[in-house]
């Protein structure tokens, strides 16, 4: 399924943008504020959060975040096309790939802070977003990483925070693609637009609802 009316819109605005060339390349900037950090020190993390616009602009507000990529993961196609992700038949989740220093920020307050930022109990898609794309799922490298993540549902759910179960996915991680230039940083490059999808999906009033003072929004 695609997005609804006001997301239809903003991806129609995003690819005029694109086609008059204000774009960004596919790799995300260096987050504002974060002095440049050697690539060795850093660590990757992936998650699947609804609309990687949101997500992406999410997470370049934590610090410690050095970048983020958006793009597609979980699914068997390669090289797959938002036009072919979005049409739900790929298996791919829309997700975005975030470059951290672990010295100033650990897996387990990443994964802490995704889960605020979504609905973790919807299995459907994410606020006015539906179809299999738009699910929620955090990617995995290793045994010690799916622990973390877990342990975190596990702390969550036993809070009873939540109206619901958590039906957020723990996958496997597999090969990250990265999506189209004018998907990267659309919440800078597109601020006007970003703002009004975002507003119109309803996405900070649902986590104000669900999570209350703990919902981290813009």
């Amino acid at each position: 399924m695609r997005r609804t009316q006001a997301t239809y819109i903003a991806l129609i605005a995003g690819t005029a943008a694109a086609a008059a060339g204000f774009v960004w390349s596919a790799m995300a900037e260096q987050s504002a504020g974060e002095a440049p950090v050697e690539a060795s020190r850093l660590e990757t993390a992936v998650f699947a959060g609804g609309c990687f616009w949101c997500t992406e602009a999410d997470f370049d507000k934590v610090e410690g975040v050095v970048s983020t990529i958006s793009g597609y993961t979980g699914g068997d196609l390669e090289e797959p096309t938002y036009k072919q992700v979005t049409g739900g038949d790929t298996g791919h989740y829309e997700a975005v790939k975030i470059s951290y220093d672990p010295a100033k920020v650990s897996y387990e307050e990443l994964v802490d802070y995704y889960f605020r930022t979504i609905d973790p109990t919807d299995p459907a898609g994410q606020f006015c977003d539906k179809g299999s794309s738009y699910r929620t799922a955090i990617f995995v490298d290793d045994a010690e990483e799916r622990e973390t993540v877990e342990e975190s549902i596990e702390t969550i759910e036993t809070s009873g925070v939540l109206p619901n179960r958590v039906v957020t996915k723990v996958i496997d991680a597999s090969e990250f693609w990265p999506a189209e230039s004018y998907h990267q940083n659309y919440y800078r490059t597109n601020p006007i637009r970003y703002k009004f999808y975002r507003e119109g999906c309803g996405r900070d009033d649902r986590l104000k609802k669900i999570w209350g003072d703990k919902a981290a929004i813009n």
